[in-house]
Order: structure tokens, then sequence, then C-alpha cells
């Protein structure tokens, strides 16, 4: 399905433009006032957007946070919260943080926000939770769906590579969450939504299929990368939770940020780390066969087989120019091991981290982990 008429089955506005010419965005915030937010590097990107705005007779409030990269935690919420008092709509002209920040915001407001893309990096834009960081812990909080996804494919396709190699991360995750997601319906019942997951299954293998296209830079890739991180949103909604997006992978990507946080050091990429779970991940599924059986071993061992390698992942990361292991993300190979045997308690929620973990086989495991990933 095209993506704009999947898009406004879920209220979306997902609209296509360029120079800051969206027409069906500027005529719902005509006459409104707009505050529009950045960081000091999406700042500049936010000027052709701001002058369609007062052009189109609508109030531009401008607030930019003071940091290259600011982190979607109490303050950054709270900032935009305030500001957002004096305005109509909520307009995050940037990628992760900012649009988690603009959703969140409104929700507590009760107005309507959108997002200005500048980067195909994650696949939060349309989904209707935000993971913040509260009190040094990644939590996940209710948000709104954005009502507007203005995407002008010249500043995409003009975003550093190892954002882009970021949102492939994320999209190739879907294959180890989404495995994660049967597994438990196997062993503990929990409920699994198969509309929410043939969706999301279905853009991952067209995004897969993009992969050389993103690679040499051209345009079809990054569209149907963008495509893809678009609908992990919607599957979320059907979902009603991240349960298509997150898995085992995610929960090793958000203990390596809580640990950055505690050293008050940058945050790499939420994609890079979701990438780097994702080769742990499909390794602890392809070696399963290797451990003790257990009841129910037979379906997922099934499930398994139907996953890549490692190796797949990895290379395509480094083609895209992101880390492909762990030590070159400046975290300590014992930080790594901590993570292997405590990331699982992040979420109350079944994956193969949890299965090994519960089940002993992750002290046998974790060695060769260490030695092919660190």
């Amino acid at each position: 399905m095209e993506i704009r008429t999947l898009s406004q089955q879920f209220g979306v506005n997902a609209e296509t433009g360029e120079d800051g010419n969206f027409p069906r965005f500027l005529r719902s915030v005509q006459g409104k006032r707009v505050l529009v937010l950045t960081d000091e590097n999406t700042l500049p990107i936010s000027e052709t957007i701001c002058s369609a705005l007062e052009k189109n007779g609508s109030k531009v409030i401008a607030f930019s946070y003071p940091e290259l990269e600011p982190v979607a935690d109490e303050r950054t919420v709270e900032a935009a919260r305030a500001r957002g008092e004096a305005a109509d709509y909520l307009l995050a002209v940037g990628a992760g943080t900012l649009n988690d920040v603009a959703k969140r915001a409104g929700f507590l407001l009760g107005k309507p926000s959108g997002v200005f893309a500048t980067a195909p990096s994650m696949d939060g834009f349309a989904s209707g939770v935000t993971p913040l960081i509260e009190n040094g812990f990644k939590i996940t909080r209710n948000a709104q769906v954005a009502r507007d996804i203005l995407i002008d494919y010249s500043v995409l396709c003009a975003a550093p590579r190892i954002m882009l190699g970021a949102g492939v991360g994320d999209i190739l995750a879907k294959y180890c969450c989404l495995t994660d997601w049967r597994v438990s319906s196997f062993l503990t019942g929990e409920p699994y939504k198969r509309e929410a997951a043939d969706l999301m299954y279905e853009a991952v293998r067209a995004c897969d299929a993009a992969v050389p296209a993103l690679v040499r830079g051209e345009r079809e890739g990054v569209e149907k990368l963008m495509e893809a991180l678009l609908i992990s949103g919607y599957s979320m909604v059907i979902a009603g939770n991240s349960r298509p997006a997150s898995g085992a992978e995610h929960h090793m990507s958000h203990f390596l940020e809580m640990e950055f946080l505690r050293r008050g050091e940058r945050i790499p990429l939420h994609g890079i780390k979701v990438g780097l779970g994702t080769a742990v991940s499909l390794w602890l599924y392809r070696h399963l066969k290797d451990f003790p059986a257990f009841e129910g071993s037979e379906r997922v061992l099934n499930e398994a087989e139907k996953l890549p390698e490692s190796e797949y992942v990895l290379n395509i990361l480094g083609e895209l120019g992101c880390p492909v292991r762990f030590s070159q993300l400046g975290v300590s190979r014992e930080t790594v091991r901590r993570m292997l045997f405590e990331a699982y308690k992040i979420r109350d929620r079944f994956t193969i981290l949890t299965l090994y973990c519960t089940r002993g086989f992750m002290a046998r495991a974790a060695d060769e982990i260490l030695d092919l990933f660190y």
C-alpha cells in the first residue's frame, strides 16, 4: 500500500515536499502559532520551513536547545511544554530526540504536534509512545502520534551516512523483535497481533531489498527506509505497544544508553546500538540448537532457522559507516558482559535474552559473544 494512503488510515499527514513547501500542512496551521523545536544541528535546516510558515501567515515561536545532541529527558520535555503553552501546534525539526520531545510535550498540553524529518535514523516518527530518560532510567511514556510528518528527500538523502545506517539498524532489528514476539506467544501465551506483525514484516523485507540502493546513496533506497520507519510506528499503534518494533536488541541498546548517561558521555545513535544488539540476538537464535532442549524448543528453533546470520547485519552496517563491534562505541568489555546478563530486566517482556538468562545458557555463551562482537 502506498505510504500516504496508509498514513491517512492512521490520521497522519505524511507529506512529501521541497524547500518548505508542504501545502496540506501549511493550510492546517495557517494563522496559528507554531512552536518550532530545533537543536544546534537542525537549526540551519529549519530556516526553509520557518520561512514558509511566516509567508503562510503563521506565527513562528522558535526555540532551539543549546546543544548539538540534547537528551529526551524531563528537562527537555519541560522546556518544550513550557514554551508550547503559548503555541497552537508543536513542530520538531529533527529526528529521534526532538520528535520524541514534541510528541510528549504535545500530549501533555493537549495540542497537536508534527515533525520535519531531518534524517531517516529511527522508527519513532509515527509511534504513539516516547522513550524518555527519567531519573537515569529509560522509561516508555504515552505520547501522541504526530499529526504531520514532513518529508523532504533532498534533506534526508543529505543526512550523514552513519544516520542512514542507524535507520537501517533499527529496521533490520525487526527480524529479531518480531521473532521474540512470536516466541513469547509460544512459550508464555502472550497475545500476538498478526496484523501488526505482518505489516512490519512486509516493510522490513521491502527495506532489506532496497539496501543496495541505499548503500549507493540513491533516493529509492532512502524512500524505502523512510517508509519502513513510518510503518514501524503504525504497527506499534495497531499492537497497542512497542512489541512489533522492540525486543532484546532494544533492551541491550537501552542498557548501554543508561551507562553512557551515568558516565555523562555522548550517547551513540540509537540505531547503531540497536544494530549491534541485533547481531547478538541473531547469534543467540542461530546457536540455540547448541543448548539443551526445553518445552517448546522445537518451535523456537524453527523460527530461528528463518533468520539471517549476524554477519549479514554487520556487513550492511559496516558499508554504511557504522561501528560493527561494541568496543567501537567506547564501552568496556565488562559493561558489555553485564549487558548480556542484565539487559533483559529492563522491560517485563520475554525475549531471546530472557530465555538465555533464565535458563542458564548465557553463562556458557557470554565469552564467545564477547569474542565475536566486542
